[in-house]
Formats: structure tokens, sequence, C-alpha cells
């Protein structure tokens, strides 16, 4: 027999639980007993680094895991099991490019005042577009307006941006 707490489908609430007659309650000792963990981690690892070099590699690898769920989500991308030795290293090797250009970003950015939202300055990134038209000898490019961050975050990385128009002869 299972008890009375198995008519409650989550078994982490259950242990929150205590039977009152034909009911139950919130046992406010559990909680209290719980909540001496809130906002605590536990990292368990066998590379020779110290405490706080875990947990600063830890929340490089949770902003790179954030990356690429914007990425991906951007993207309309879906996960990829790796299988070969070489697709695993090129998957740590990505992973580490995006850690680097990223936390470079925010610094560049943070020099400026202002630290990019990812997922928006994705979608931003998104809307801006070029094309190139041949025509009479001519070369005619023309880009869309640069909209949200992507302006201020070009600036801060210090790549120009092309005009919106430009003009010249055909090779």
């Amino acid at each position: 027999k299972k008890g009375d707490k198995a008519l409650v489908g989550n078994s982490a609430y259950r242990r929150y639980l205590r039977s009152r007659g034909n009911a139950f309650e919130i046992d406010p000792g559990k909680l209290a007993e719980e909540a001496r963990f809130d906002g605590l981690s536990v990292l368990r690892t066998n590379a020779r680094v110290t405490p706080l070099q875990a947990v600063i590699r830890y929340r490089d690898l949770l902003e790179v895991e954030a990356l690429f769920r914007a990425a991906k989500a951007s993207f309309d991308t879906r996960p990829i099991f790796h299988q070969a030795d070489a697709a695993i290293r090129g998957h740590v090797f990505c992973s580490f490019l995006a850690l680097t250009l990223a936390k470079e970003l925010n610094r560049l950015c943070g020099a400026r005042g202002f630290q990019p939202e990812w997922q928006k300055l994705l979608n931003d990134l998104d809307r801006l577009q070029q094309a190139t038209i041949e025509k009479g000898g001519k070369v005619i490019t023309t880009r869309t307006h640069v909209t949200g961050q992507v302006g201020n975050v070009f600036k801060a990385a210090g790549i120009a941006l092309p005009h919106n128009i430009s003009e010249h002869p055909a090779d």
C-alpha cells in the first residue's frame, strides 16, 4: 500500500504534506528544513580547480547553454546527438567559441554602458538583410535599416555597417 499521499500526483510535492484526518496540509517544518538550501547549488568535479574556478566555469557553461537555446529558437533547429569523437570535439569547440565571442561582445558592450539581450539581438539581426542588383554595368547594394540593439552592438564591436545604398561599377 502506497498510502494516502499517493493521491498527490507529484512525488516532489508529497514530501511536504502531512495527513490530518481526511485532509492533507503542508508541513511547515519540512518547508523550513528545505528552505535552508534555497539558492544553493552543489557542484562536484574531478577537475583540478579551486572551488571558485569551478563555480565560474559552471556559470560560463550556463551562459553558453543560454546562448545555444536562444540560437536554436531563432534558427528553429533541433538537438543533435553526437556519436563520433570528431563530432563531439566539434561541438565542444563551437561551444567554447560561442562562449568566447559572447564574453568579448559583453565586455565591449559593457565598456559602452549596455548589455545586449541575446534573443532580442538575434531577432534584430534576422531583420538585417542585404540585396545586390547588377544592371547596366553598375552594382547597387542596399540593406535594410538597423533596428533595436544591432547598431549599438556593431559600434561596440568596431564593425562598420555598409551604407544603406551603395553603387559602384560592375567588374
